[in-house]
């Protein structure tokens, strides 16, 4: 096998046991484009263009209350916001690929194969970190359209007693746990948390959540600076 394959491949085993979860948050964007009033197209389209589950829900979610399509737009974008903060810091990772490659690149970003290619695949000398990278969206990209494509022609027929958005949070969870490895990044995940519950009750237009990010990014920036100024 090439070094290539073999790095695609180790990209797919290690985001196989978020993939499981990826099938309830999946089923819950796909009927909730149908239940806004779109069809299995448009459900389809976004799940394959937007790229974000978290965004499509949301999106989807107010412009089916009645707000504005821009309203809507807006927040998804707000929502998306940490995805700026994703691509700033995985961007030294790509900096050896051609530039017509680095948009595709891009628009693969997601939470899971970003946390699996900066806590695991950068960090293998066996490895190559973009076509791990690619193989770990690929194996979240597959289990994601069919699933939105599930939740999309079944959705409206589940009951919502079943509660499948408690999913959703547990996917986020499913992705932390293996980053929380000294006291800073606990502390950095504390941080934001407490900020989140607070903050996003509060807040307008998912604001609360950007601040919560900003939180827990200037908790991290503090607790390096100290590290660094005892020598540790």
């Amino acid at each position: 096998m090439s070094r290539r394959k073999h790095s695609a491949k180790a990209g797919v085993i290690d985001v196989a046991p978020i993939l499981i979860g990826i099938v309830p948050f999946g089923l819950v964007a796909g009927a909730a484009v149908i239940h806004a009033g779109m069809g299995v197209t448009e459900a389809m389209a976004m799940s394959l263009f937007v790229n974000a589950g978290a965004s499509q829900i949301v999106a989807t979610t107010i412009f089916d209350a009645g707000a504005p399509l821009w309203v809507a737009l807006a927040t998804a974008l707000i929502v998306n916001a940490r995805m700026f903060i994703y691509s700033t810091s995985i961007a030294p990772v790509f900096a050896d690929t051609p530039a017509w490659l680095r948009p595709i690149l891009g628009h693969m970003l997601v939470d899971q194969n970003y946390a699996s290619t900066m806590t695991k695949g950068r960090l293998r000398d066996d490895i190559d970190a973009v076509p791990y990278y690619v193989g770990a969206w690929i194996a979240l990209a597959s289990v994601w359209q069919v699933s939105n494509l599930a939740g999309a022609l079944l959705g409206p027929l589940v009951p919502p007693e079943w509660g499948l958005e408690f999913a959703v949070p547990l996917v986020f969870l499913a992705m932390l746990a293996p980053a929380l490895k000294d006291r800073t990044s606990v502390g950095v995940a504390v941080v934001t948390a407490v900020a989140a519950a607070v903050l996003v009750p509060l807040l307008p237009l998912q604001l609360g959540l950007v601040a919560a990010l900003l939180a827990g990014m200037g908790y991290g920036a503090w607790r390096d600076i100290v590290k660094d100024g005892d020598g540790k």
